[in-house]
């Protein structure tokens, strides 16, 4: 599977952006998505998730009411509108792709694809 993010971008605080990841190859494969960022001099952390079927969706506390993560099964693609963006968002934004019926979705190592990321910065 192969992930192309898109969307980022510099904004001011309290605007909104969504971010896209299409998926192509064997996107059959897939069970779950989900967004993570890196900050500079930071770790790379969880930001959402969904299940590829069903309507389960999780969300890092931090995001919580302000990011919202959907799909659209005919175009593979995850979508990841942020609103409210705060300076505290700013960061490389990955999307992940997982082949796991299981597996937790906030932990890095249940995704084997991997985005090229895709940059956004919120000032203040």
């Amino acid at each position: 599977v192969q992930l192309v993010e898109s969307g980022g971008g510099l904004v001011q605080a309290g605007a909104s952006l969504r971010l896209s990841c299409a998926a192509s190859g064997r996107t059959i494969s897939m069970r779950a998505m989900g967004w993570f960022r890196q900050a500079p001099g930071k770790e790379r952390e969880f930001v959402a998730a969904l299940r590829w079927s069903g309507a389960s969706t999780d969300y890092d506390d931090s995001v919580k009411g302000r990011f919202t993560i959907s799909r659209d099964n005919a175009r593979n693609t995850v979508y990841l509108q942020m609103n409210s963006l705060i300076p505290e968002d700013t960061a490389v934004y990955f999307c992940a792709a997982s082949s796991r019926v299981f597996g937790d979705m906030r932990v890095q190592s249940t995704y084997g694809n991997w985005g090229q990321g895709t940059q956004v910065t919120v000032s203040s």
